[in-house]
């Protein structure tokens, strides 16, 4: 909690230093917009006395700081449009805002529109398969990265508890180390468990990026099934944006993201945050006293060992908009979690001494340069994990749900453990892009990765030992090729080349390759069809196992998946100020030696394994609707059924037999699945440049068996799941102050992503947020 403390202070301090500077001189704020009440981003706002200025950003929001006082005059432009000039009267320490509607330009190509598009918009464009997320929605919420994937079509975030708690995020069909996970195009792969997906802030993010299905060659990759990418954006400005969050089970979360860049190009940024919670919600178990052995069925208990916390600093500093690097920076991400267990892989197992402590200490180089040497542009990435893991249960005894304990000295159950080890991962990438032609562009990426498991465990001697050392290397190196009319047709065509070598084992070297294709058949009407032989190798902790709760397995064969999808965009307007958006995709997979987990024989830890086949085959589709800027409303739905086709196995006896279980669906998969959300906007509410939204979200999920359907016996399922949240933000200032209210599985239903491992009831949080942005002129 000490660095929980010194955040709040820091948070204190920046908010104070911050409310003194931004009154000296006076400031301009406002929106851009066309006649249809669209952000026009991009839009460049200047002053004619002088030099520099600003542009729109996604929203069509600009604010220039540190402006002298009196009279300026204030010229807007932007592409396609009539750039116009007004003059405006600032005053000492007063914000002044200036909202504009530009006209389109009046020429002999009147027929002609040109449209600014975001980036979020931009990405949804390309010819694969990939939704787009603009982040900076989500800014004055609670959430975290996962839970706001959680809310894309064909996504499914499934976690273990509450905040902290362990997830597996399925991809149409596709889970696990099948997706992967990269921040601004760099892999995920070696950062440890104090850095993952469901602990880092939204605020973090500019947009997230889900590529389903076929993965671009620049996202240097083994993905089978699809890649999640966190865009953090360039923040070349000067900026601070703080935010502090309370809610229900004692749940802290602070967010401070600032940057400092001078003239010169020098440039200091950093991104730090904390997570804290309780975790102590009530469940619903079968419970048993441990020294009366009264027995009673569904009591109601809480948790009362499963405290989590964790905190992290992202630093950087080097230089931006140079000849020899449009950017280059030296950082280090430094971080640390601990995080209590109460349960195992079911909650008929409850712990009271076992804990998990993780850090994070690693140096980072990033480099960019776009036209390194005419049409060449370059990117180079490298960092190294230097963390530590340890996972501690040191106490001979048995805990029951009501917190009673008893001594084991026999030492039954899952045993003690006091190990600590480092997975210790390096990892180089490199990207080179040559533009041909205007139309026509080749790329080459190469990943290479290392792992060595290093460590000692107390009361396990052969805890890294035996006849393979923990310990792999991996490269992946990829060439594709682009062929793109704007806003027409885009194809490419790549092929990638994975080698895996691990001491002991025959390396693996496996050949993939894919298109992916679009054509519009109006502006607002996008086909896409894409295909893929894609290959995954197995991971590390797979092989070696985790150290916790999944038994490595060096049997394990590389996947391999065939992969089609085909969809459409489709945008339009319905008379005035309606628009709609509609997306559909259809998907085939089917996968050869497909890994996948079940329970080891005490079910106490997951065991992995290869099935010879696996079939999907599957559709998704989304609906969105808005009404000027007041309302929007939008809906997801997803469906899939994955077969087993491993149409033999062997018996008890070692006779090869006809599987009980071949075209059954496979267990323990959500397989049916959706969401909905709505919101009104107010604005000008109290004073012009409030901001008042208030939203909706609906979440469910079909239940599903936890074992092969086809068997007999008790089959038992993960019961439907409906879970509706309210939230409420009122934005003061042009968004300068925030707060956010949420209400979360607001009817309190009991919520199981995995088997009988509850998660979270009815929950309220606040969340105070603080934006001050000061672009240099």
């Amino acid at each position: 909690m000490q660095i929980n403390k010194i955040l709040h202070v820091g948070l204190l301090c920046l908010l104070t230093f911050c409310s003194w500077a931004q009154q000296k001189d006076g400031s301009l704020i406002g929106t851009i917009r066309n006649a249809d009440g669209q952000a026009l981003p991009g839009a460049s706002i200047s002053l004619a006395d002088r030099s520099g200025g600003t542009f729109a950003d996604p929203q069509g929001t600009y604010r220039l700081e540190n402006l002298s006082v009196g009279k300026h005059t204030v010229v807007i432009s932007h592409v396609g449009y009539q750039k116009i000039s007004q003059v405006v009267h600032l005053q000492d320490g007063q914000s002044t805002r200036l909202d504009v509607v530009l006209k389109p330009e009046s020429n002999e190509l009147n027929a002609v529109t040109v449209i600014g598009r975001t980036e979020v918009q931009e990405v949804n464009r390309q010819a694969f398969n990939v939704t787009a997320i603009d982040a900076k929605q989500l800014y004055n919420s609670t959430l975290d990265l996962s839970s706001a994937l959680d809310r894309v079509s064909g996504v499914r975030v499934r976690e273990s508890g509450g905040v902290g708690s362990n997830f597996n995020l399925s991809l149409n069909g596709f889970s696990g180390n099948r997706i992967r996970y990269f921040i601004d195009g760099v892999p995920m792969d070696n950062f440890g468990s104090s850095f993952q997906i469901n602990n880092i802030p939204i605020n973090t993010a500019e947009r997230l990026e889900v590529y389903k299905g076929v993965v671009p060659i620049w996202l240097g990759s083994d993905a089978l099934g699809g890649a999640i990418n966190i865009v953090t954006g360039d923040r070349n400005r000067n900026y601070v944006d703080a935010s502090y969050s309370y809610g229900s089970f004692n749940t802290h979360r602070t967010v401070v993201n600032a940057a400092i860049t001078g003239k010169s190009g020098f440039t200091v940024r950093v991104n730090a945050f904390q997570n804290y919670s309780d975790n102590n919600y009530k469940v619903t178990v079968d419970a048993a006293d441990i020294y009366t052995g009264a027995y009673t069925p569904n009591a109601v208990v809480r948790r009362f060992h499963d405290t989590y916390h964790n905190e992290t600093v992202i630093a950087s500093v080097g230089v931006v908009g140079k000849k020899f690097a449009d950017q280059l920076l030296l950082g280090v991400t430094l971080g640390k979690n601990y995080k209590e267990l109460q349960t195992g892989a079911r909650m008929v197992a409850v712990f009271g001494g076992w804990h998990r402590r993780g850090n994070i200490l690693m140096p980072t180089l990033k480099y960019r340069k776009a036209n390194l040497i005419k049409g060449l542009d370059v990117t180079l990435n490298a960092n190294y994990n230097l963390g530590k893991e340890q996972n501690i249960d040191t106490l001979s005894a048995r805990f029951d749900w009501y917190g009673n304990s008893k001594p084991n000295p026999n030492g039954e159950g899952r045993g003690r453990s006091l190990s600590k080890y480092g997975n210790n991962n390096g990892l180089v990438t490199a990207t080179a892009n040559y533009r041909l032609t205007e139309r026509q562009a080749i790329a080459v990426s190469n990943v290479f990765s290392t792992f060595y498991r290093k460590g000692t465990d107390a009361f396990n001697e052969s805890f890294t030992q035996g006849d393979v050392r923990p310990r792999l290397n991996k490269n992946v190196l990829g060439v594709g090729y682009t062929y793109d009319v704007k806003d027409k047709w885009s194809t490419s065509i790549f092929g990638k080349y994975l080698h895996q070598s691990t001491p002991g084992k025959i390396p693996f070297d496996k050949l993939g390759y894919g298109v992916a294709t679009s054509y519009f058949l109006t502006p607002g009407f996008q086909l896409k069809a894409s295909y893929e032989q894609a290959n995954r190798l197995p991971e590390a902790n797979e092989l070696f196992g985790d150290v916790e709760l999944v038994q490595g397995n060096l049997a394990l064969k590389p996947e391999q998946s065939q992969n089609i999808n085909l969809g459409f965009n489709y945008n339009f307007a319905a008379k005035e100020n309606h628009r709609f958006i509609v997306n559909a995709n259809a998907i085939y997979r089917y996968s050869d030696n497909y890994i996948y987990s079940r329970f080891n024989q005490n079910q106490s830890a997951l065991v992995l394994d290869n099935l010879d086949g696996v079939f999907t085959l599957g559709g998704e589709g989304e609906v969105r609707y808005s009404y000027k800027r007041l309302v929007s409303a939008g809906a997801t739905l997803t469906y899939q059924k994955l077969e087993n086709r491993q149409q033999y196995v062997f018996d008890s006896n070692g006779n090869l037999v006809l599987s009980p279980v071949y075209k059954d669906q496979m267990p323990n998969i959500p397989y049916f699945f959706g969401n909905a959300d709505a919101s009104i906007t107010l604005r000008d509410l109290g004073q012009r440049g409030n901001v008042l939204n208030i939203g909706y979200n609906l979440l469910y999920v079909h239940k599903f068996w936890l074992y092969w359907p086809s068997r007999g016996g008790d089959k038992l399922s993960i019961p439907q799941q409906v879970s509706h949240d309210l939230n409420a933000v009122y934005s003061l200032m042009n968004g300068r102050y925030n707060i956010g209210l949420e209400a979360r599985n607001i009817s309190d239903n009991r919520l199981y992503d995995n088997f009988s491992l509850q998660k979270p009831g009815r929950g309220f949080y606040v969340n105070f947020r603080y934006f001050f942005n000061s672009f240099t002129i």
